[in-house]
């Protein structure tokens, strides 16, 4: 198990079209589907003090990190179990990059981030290395959800995105799925106001067609003691489908709240 401090946790979060997520996704994963849309987002999250437990925080290490996520369900014998799939993680931490994969799950891209903020201010930018991923996130703490997102509350998307906390992402081999469970007692989110959102990944229309991908709210917590816990690997020969989505199609549907 690992410890450590979410120093910084924030959330950026898209709707999309189920049918868009699915091309993207490997079996036996399918979209967890809320008010008929799949969620997808963007994780950037300050870690502190994070060391294997048991060790003193004052040895832990410090490090900007990004992980991309799609909201998931599957059946795993006969139950349907929902978590997130990560395709990617980014970190500026060398050790993280080697150490991902073999220390502890999921694979990690070596990355630069530009960061600046204060208390109610928050201004992010990260590049990778391999050129592959990059974005930029600039908003402000808010009083309430944005118009247009399809959560009523910060509760509602709390209890969502808690679902969340156990997450798959692909081994060094590609030939299973590495678990990674996030275990807190201080689950508190606030709602973000959005200034400004560039993802090279939800912004590529290769990957999402037009109309299948619209922002819906930006969520942080700050100042989280955490605790991370290895799961049993998942194989996809041994699990089924949830579903079978429709293709893909390009018909937009008066959707409102466009960021990109």
């Amino acid at each position: 198990m690992i410890r450590g401090v979410i120093d910084r946790r924030i959330l950026i979060n898209y709707r999309v079209k189920p049918e868009a997520l699915q091309a993207l996704l490997p079996e036996p994963f399918a979209p967890h589907v809320t008010h008929g849309w799949g969620m997808a987002g963007i994780c950037l999250i300050r870690l502190k003090q994070l060391r294997p437990a048991g060790m003193p925080a004052m040895i832990g290490l410090t490090s900007e990190n990004a992980a991309h996520r799609i909201a998931v369900e599957w059946l795993e014998e006969g139950e349907r179990r929902v978590g997130v799939y990560i395709p990617r993680r980014d970190t500026s931490s060398r050790l993280n990059t080697w150490a991902g994969g073999r220390i502890f799950p999921g694979a990690h891209r070596r990355a630069h981030f530009q960061v600046q903020e204060n208390e109610a201010r928050f201004d992010i930018s990260m590049r990778s290395d391999d050129g592959e991923a990059s974005l930029h996130f600039r908003g402000a703490l808010a009083q309430a959800m944005p118009p247009g997102s399809m959560f009523g509350s910060v509760a509602d998307a709390g209890a969502f995105f808690e679902q969340g906390s156990l997450g798959y992402s692909p081994s060094l081999l590609q030939s299973e799925y590495e678990s990674l469970e996030l275990r807190t007692e201080q689950w508190r989110l606030q709602p973000l106001a959005m200034h400004e959102t560039r993802s090279s990944y939800f912004d590529d229309p290769q990957r999402f067609p037009p109309c299948s991908v619209e922002f819906d709210c930006a969520l942080i917590m700050l100042d989280a003691e955490c605790a991370w816990a290895r799961g049993q690997a998942l194989d996809p020969s041994a699990v089924a489908l949830v579903r079978a989505p429709r293709a893909v199609t390009a018909q937009c549907l008066g959707l409102s709240g466009t960021w990109r």
